[in-house]
């Protein structure tokens, strides 16, 4: 019995080898294709990417002008995956967004509801300034982030598979926005920060983007085969001292686990959804990076993007001028050794 499990363990693992070779190659073809279209930003491309990869939602935060409507659109296209935009604003309903019930009556005069579907059906949602919607109208995006379904009328309408939202928000005009509450950041698998350009990369901005013709990017694959790799990322083994130190890392970020600089500057911390994004998120940076397991390099390179926003500081580490990203950076030196 256990020869045959042996023998089956090994097919499996040969299958996994197989489709992930396989997996490689257009993964190495969508970044080529993003690449066309955006310039430079590799580590924000990187981590959208890996977001969708392991089928999760990204918050990308960044001044205007950093083309991140754009990257959005261009992996939208990329990925095979048909889109909508909603633009958040202060008066947007939460029907604006899911959709409404319209009564219709037909020849013989009979009434009946019909549902009218919202921009929230589609594959992958692009939240512009997600913050400047009301807490009424941002709540009406948490079911379907984490559930794939949303409820009108007391009715279940389940969302097309696969489902991503990326959302943008301008982390500099605080008038006029409404913070996400902490369980929604918390749907977000990652927080991309998205900063300017170096030299080069703003160089070529100028140059290809001011001219008569602009490069588009062609799609790679389809939401069929961004499903097979999502599944094949599930399935990518991960070693016993990776498990470990996601879970050093993130109970390190929590207040109370004998970590002496959290506990005094950390008001609360990520829970286990952090772990199990850092978890995800590795594999799919592996793959992306063309290995077929984890490592530590990994995790600790995904700490911040996954734990900031799961993350709250005290007033008196605030009031120091403390941030998130420096209590972050301080764990993962820790964690380093």
């Amino acid at each position: 019995m256990s020869v045959m499990k042996g023998a089956a363990d090994a097919i499996d693992e040969k299958a996994i080898v197989a489709a992930a070779e396989s997996a490689l190659g257009e993964i190495a073809r969508i970044r080529a294709e993003v690449g066309k279209v955006i310039f430079g930003q590799e580590n924000v491309v990187e981590q959208t990417l890996l977001a969708v990869l392991s089928g999760g939602h990204a918050l990308l935060v960044g001044v205007p002008g950093l083309a991140k409507t754009k990257l959005v659109a261009t992996l939208g296209t990329v990925l095979g995956l048909n889109s909508s935009r909603v633009q958040f604003t202060p008066d947007l309903m939460p029907s604006d967004i899911l959709g409404s019930e319209v009564m219709d009556q037909d020849q013989a005069g009979h009434r009946s509801f019909r549902f009218i579907p919202g921009p929230i059906f589609t594959q992958l949602l692009m939240a512009d300034e997600i913050n400047r919607a009301s807490p009424r109208t941002q709540s009406a995006l948490l079911q379907a982030m984490q559930e794939y379904h949303i409820t009108v009328a007391g009715a279940r309408k389940d969302l097309p598979q696969p489902f991503h939202v990326l959302a943008t928000q301008n982390p500099l005009e605080q008038e006029g926005t409404y913070p996400l509450p902490e369980a929604q950041l918390d749907r977000f698998l990652m927080q991309v920060d998205v900063g300017y350009p170096d030299l080069t990369a703003e160089r070529q901005i100028l140059l290809e983007t001011t001219g008569i013709g602009e490069a588009t990017a062609h799609p790679v694959i389809d939401a069929a085969r961004l499903q097979q790799i999502q599944s094949l990322i599930r399935q990518m083994p991960v070693g016993e001292k990776v498990v470990d130190a996601i879970l050093s890392l993130v109970r390190s970020a929590r207040p109370g686990n004998g970590n002496a600089a959290t506990d005094k500057n950390v008001a609360w911390g990520p829970g286990p959804r952090a772990g199990q994004a850092l978890m995800l998120c590795a594999r799919a940076r592996a793959l992306y990076d063309g290995r077929l397991a984890p490592s530590m390099d990994d995790v600790l390179a995904l700490a911040e993007p996954v734990l900031q926003h799961r993350m709250a500081l005290t007033f008196a580490a605030r009031a120091e001028g403390m941030t998130v990203r420096d209590v972050v950076a301080d764990l993962v030196k820790q964690a380093r050794g």
